[in-house]
């Protein structure tokens, strides 16, 4: 018996150290699923951010708002914009610390998609296994959609980061086992979704996709109440914001009506969505990638496309919060690839997620390259106010049409030294507005006939439009009647055109 107990004592170490290296194992695992995606993003996030120190018309809103003190926003947001009050508010503060620049303008934006893919590794662990998360949150920051807002100086990113948050909190509730504490969680819930209603109210969308989740799993009466108290205290949260800018709606007057070539690309997501779904064939009452993934892709599309019907609103950006969704369902589709390949190919199983991000990289390097590209975007306002500098003589007059054209002096104010706007009335600033208010027609028309020289910057020719506005067209008909073009600058979408007086 005595010569059996050093027998035992090695098994016992050896059982020890097998489970402590398992343990290891898998708390590796679940760090290495979330790190990876996350890193992924952030790399791709960073690879080509400044967009050859390119900034478009949206990103100057940004830009020149959170050049204002926070008493001139708040002024400015009674009259304009109030539906981005919070992200103007938060980019003012990260300007005054980091200064303006682009990396400060678009960083916040590449963390946030980040975290939504370490959100979507997270949700597709728990729900399908390793492979699932790990493909889910590769993938989302290669959709193109997201490659587009991932580089950009605008709140949607950080709405489809509070998504990913939100929709991890909720199963993390669905899967609590009775008598645990879930207040905690609950109220975090709700807090996120309030959070991403004030920098987006449209991403309320996020709570029916939910409720269709808790339907779909059959979820208990408990469960349905806290989930309705914490999405009625964030619904209540955005009601004020809500209402009042709906009196600002004249902003969103641009948006076309829906058409059914606008529904293409929500048909296609919708697709590749079902198919992921298909892929996943969970049980009927089982909380699954489908369960969660489905309603987050489908719903806010449906939704957007509805209230569309109502007012014209659809703008995929409005609703990126979904791909969160889709990278769910991508996940799930690799995962079930795995299993089918590791009985009869187990060495090769390992190497599925990798072959396919690898090959989708390189089937995608053209959309990677033009997203990263000035061409990308409409058009440059950095760039045009290079050609005004190089243009311009002290004592100029400049004009812009439309007046929202503005940007460009508002963000590079040094390129305009020496120019006078002859048109401008109040500066965006003392109008609380974020281009300033014109004088009248004949005011203007009397400012332009005391000139010599004008500067004109308007849009590049392919993408301008008639002059609608009874200003712009007073600017115009004095321009055509009284002064003659002596240089002519088209740079990435935008245009410097300077006149001089005739003799």
């Amino acid at each position: 018996m005595p010569s059996d107990i050093p027998v035992i004592r090695a098994a016992s170490a050896a059982s020890e150290s097998a489970s402590a290296s398992a343990l290891s194992d898998s708390r590796g695992r679940r760090v290495l699923v979330w790190l990876v995606p996350f890193l992924w993003t952030l790399g791709l996030g960073l690879w080509g951010l400044s967009r050859q120190d390119s900034v478009w018309r949206d990103e100057a809103a940004t830009w020149q708002v959170a050049g204002r003190s926070a008493g001139e926003i708040w002024a400015m947001l009674a009259n304009v914009d109030a539906v981005h009050g919070l992200y103007y508010l938060l980019m003012h503060g990260l300007f005054e610390v980091f200064g303006a620049s682009t990396t400060t303008l678009r960083l916040p934006s590449v963390l946030a998609v980040s975290a939504a893919a370490a959100c979507v590794a997270l949700i597709g662990r728990r729900l399908a296994g390793f492979w699932a998360g790990l493909g889910g949150g590769l993938a989302l920051g290669l959709l193109p959609a997201v490659q587009f807002y991932l580089q950009e100086g605008r709140p949607y990113a950080l709405v489809a980061a509070g998504a990913g948050i939100s929709t991890l909190l909720l199963v993390s509730l669905l899967e609590s086992r009775p008598g645990r504490r879930t207040w905690p969680r609950w109220a975090a819930y709700g807090i996120t979704v309030l959070v991403c209603a004030l920098l987006n109210w449209l991403s309320l969308l996020v709570l029916p996709a939910h409720a269709a989740t808790l339907g779909w799993v059959r979820a208990g009466r408990a469960v349905w109440l806290r989930w309705a108290a914490s999405g009625s205290a964030a619904v209540a949260g955005a009601l004020p914001l809500i209402l009042f800018s709906r009196g600002q709606s004249d902003q969103v007057s641009w948006i076309p009506p829906l058409t059914w070539p606008m529904l293409i690309g929500p048909g296609i997501l919708l697709a590749i969505g079902g198919l992921g779904a298909w892929a996943d064939r969970p049980d009927r009452r089982a909380l699954s990638v489908a369960a969660v993934g489905l309603p987050l892709l489908a719903v806010p599309q449906l939704g957007l496309i509805g209230l569309s019907l109502v007012q014209p609103l659809f703008q995929d950006r409005y609703v990126l919060f979904s791909m969160v969704g889709l990278a769910l369902l991508i996940g799930a589709a690799l995962a079930a690839a795995v299993r089918s390949c590791a009985p009869r190919y187990p060495r090769a199983a390992g190497l599925v997620v990798p072959g396919v991000v690898g090959v989708s990289v390189l089937a995608l390097l053209p959309v990677e390259l033009g997203k990263r590209a000035p061409a990308s975007r409409v058009d440059d306002v950095l760039a045009v106010a290079g050609e005004v500098a190089g243009l311009k003589r002290d004592g100029d007059a400049v004009l812009f049409v439309p007046a929202a054209r503005r940007d460009t002096a508002l963000v590079s104010p040094s390129a305009f030294g020496g120019l006078a706007d002859v048109a401008l009335a109040a500066s965006p600033v003392a109008s609380a507005t974020l281009k300033g208010e014109e004088a009248e027609p004949t005011r203007i028309r009397e400012a332009l006939l005391g000139q010599q020289r004008v500067l004109l910057v308007t849009d590049a020719a392919k993408v301008a439009r008639a002059p609608s506005a009874e200003r712009d067209k007073a600017k115009a008909a004095v321009l055509r009647e009284y002064f003659d073009v002596v240089a002519d600058r088209q740079v990435r979408g935008r245009r410097v055109t300077v006149y001089e007086r005739r003799a």
